[in-house]
């Protein structure tokens, strides 16, 4: 289904940020352009952890970047307005946005809340799957959907959540960052659709506990982020790997076991 063995997750710079507008819009467009550049996918979250950060199609029209269709993910979740949701779809469109992952999100006190009723959702809060419902609804043919899946919660309740994505229009899941070999995530092989797993690319294994709001376990001991992504690929050796918290300091071709060799650059 995907054009590349890796997504690469990239940021957008902060609303709040210090640095000169130019700089940081100047080196999200230089990792931006890398991540292409080397035949990788990338995705771009959407406010993580609560923080108030540039819009993925904002920063793209501002930055004047190619849009591959094929090789750009745009994270979206329920802490927008109705009306700012729906300009975002619409930007997104009009620049060739084709893959969205849909996903709650993380929300805080700066971040305004969709209602649910306003996209058609029934419950008290708007679900990812009302958001899902709804894009495929509204924008019916415009976009392709995929959900997360989180493998540290108990496997009967996150499997139903996962159906409930999937008949909502989800066309693909992403995991929360795996530690080598999953039971809970095997299990949704079953389930027919398309499955990215995710490797945690840092050695702050603590931060990867943080965000997944879990203890942490005997395998973070001694964590190395390049014999855990080897561990992922024989576990997993026909699937689409997502990396987060991967350093653009590095050379890519030492720790990317699939990029091609005829990589331009690192």
């Amino acid at each position: 289904m995907f054009a590349s063995p890796y997504i690469v997750e990239i940021l957008t710079p902060r609303k709040s940020s210090a640095d000169s507008e130019k700089e940081v819009m100047d080196s999200f467009a230089g990792r931006y352009r890398r991540i292409l550049d080397c035949g990788c996918a990338l995705s771009i979250p959407d406010n993580p952890m609560g923080q108030l950060r540039c819009g993925a199609a904002e920063a793209i029209e501002l930055c004047a970047l190619p849009v591959d269709s094929e090789r750009v993910f745009m994270n979206l979740n329920t802490f927008h307005a109705k009306e700012e949701l729906d300009r975002l779809l619409e930007k997104a469109s009009v620049l060739g946005i084709r893959y969205l992952l849909v996903v709650r999100g993380d929300g805080s006190s700066t971040l305004p809340k969709l209602t649910p009723e306003s996209i058609g959702g029934t419950k008290n809060v708007a679900t990812s799957s009302d958001l899902l419902r709804y894009i495929n609804r509204e924008y019916e043919g415009l976009f392709i959907t995929g959900a997360a899946f989180n493998q540290y919660n108990r496997r009967d309740f996150e499997i139903g959540r996962l159906k409930e994505k999937i008949e909502a229009g989800a066309k693909f899941v992403v995991t929360q960052p795996l530690l080598g070999k999953d039971p809970n995530v095997d299990a949704i092989e079953e389930l027919g659709i398309p499955v990215v797993v995710e490797a945690w690319m840092s050695k702050n294994v603590d931060l990867l506990y943080k965000s997944v709001r879990k203890e942490k376990d005997e395998r973070a001991q001694g964590y190395d982020p390049a014999v855990n992504l080897t561990k992922l690929h024989r576990a997993y050796p026909e699937n689409c790997v997502y990396l987060s918290m991967l350093s653009f300091r590095e050379d890519w071709k030492a720790v990317l076991p699939r990029l091609s060799p005829k990589t331009p650059f690192s």
